[in-house]
């Protein structure tokens, strides 16, 4: 893939990874961004980082491909979250109105997908991030705070193998467990909600462990497995232990920011493959 294009689009969602990936887009030669952003989600720091900016409401489809067909863009890429919520709450346009029509099942994958059909269908390639945002991708000797003890390794790999099976069946992607026992899956609520309510129901003492995947077959077009500095200071509040991550298949943002809060806090950061 030619890392350094004369255009490129992207989607922006909310969070620091849409201006991650201006960045690094734009230190590997990219001379222009034309990005879409959603009110209420996207950072507005990402004017400064781009060369073109079209706000828009979630729903907004026939804008959002307007966007990028007027401007000659060839080919975009999705970076950062959309609520859930914000899914159900969305006022669709006609065009986003006939894709819900036709989607039996709503879940992110679904939407993303028929949304990069309906980009090729006016000329618009949806690509995968992944090459840009490599340097932010642990691979498999990753390691911040704590050494893993014997019995949190085992709950690692017990953790990853139930993560796994669940996202297969497009449930969710992170699990809280703890001495074998899975204590929360991730549903709709998301990343955060799910490691409160784990760190909950693991006693008084904490000491959770959280494993986050990638689905089998991950379309890395959108929802890659991403994890900063805030999903660090929930998992300090909701006193877990542990937190990893499939190797070469997930985002650490803010990596300084999250080191400094692993040692403070004694969470071990690991990866598994």
């Amino acid at each position: 893939m030619n890392l350094a294009p004369e255009s490129i689009g992207l989607i922006a969602g909310s969070r620091t990874l849409p201006l991650e990936f201006a960045r690094l887009a734009r230190a590997a030669g990219v001379k222009r961004i034309v990005c879409t952003a959603v009110e209420g989600e996207t950072d507005p720091a990402i004017a400064a980082l781009v060369d073109d900016l079209v706000w828009l409401n979630v729903g907004q489809l026939n804008k959002m491909i307007s966007a990028f067909t007027s401007r000659g863009v060839k080919q975009v890429v999705m970076a950062g979250q959309v609520a859930p919520k914000n899914l159900f709450d969305l006022r669709p346009d006609l065009r986003a109105m006939g894709v819900l029509l036709r989607l039996k099942e709503k879940n992110a994958h679904s939407i993303f997908g028929a949304i990069a059909d309906e980009l090729k269908k006016d000329g618009v390639e949806l690509i995968e991030a992944t090459p840009w945002l490599a340097p932010l991708m642990p691979q498999g000797d990753f390691a911040l705070g704590p050494k893993l003890s014997a019995e949190q390794k085992t709950d690692v790999e017990f953790g990853f193998r139930i993560a796994k099976e669940v996202s297969r069946l497009e449930i969710g992607q992170l699990v809280v467990v703890k001495d074998g026992t899975v204590l929360a899956v991730e549903g709709f609520e998301g990343t955060d909600k799910c490691l409160a309510r784990g760190g909950e129901l693991a006693s008084k003492n904490g000491g959770a462990v959280a494993v986050k995947v990638a689905k089998l077959n991950h379309d890395m077009r959108f929802d890659i497995p991403c994890l900063g500095a805030k999903t660090l200071e929930t998992c300090a509040a909701a006193k877990i232990s542990v937190l990893a991550l499939e190797a070469g298949k997930s985002l650490l943002l803010e990596r300084n920011a999250c080191e400094k809060l692993a040692k403070e806090n004694k969470i071990s950061v690991t990866t598994i493959s």
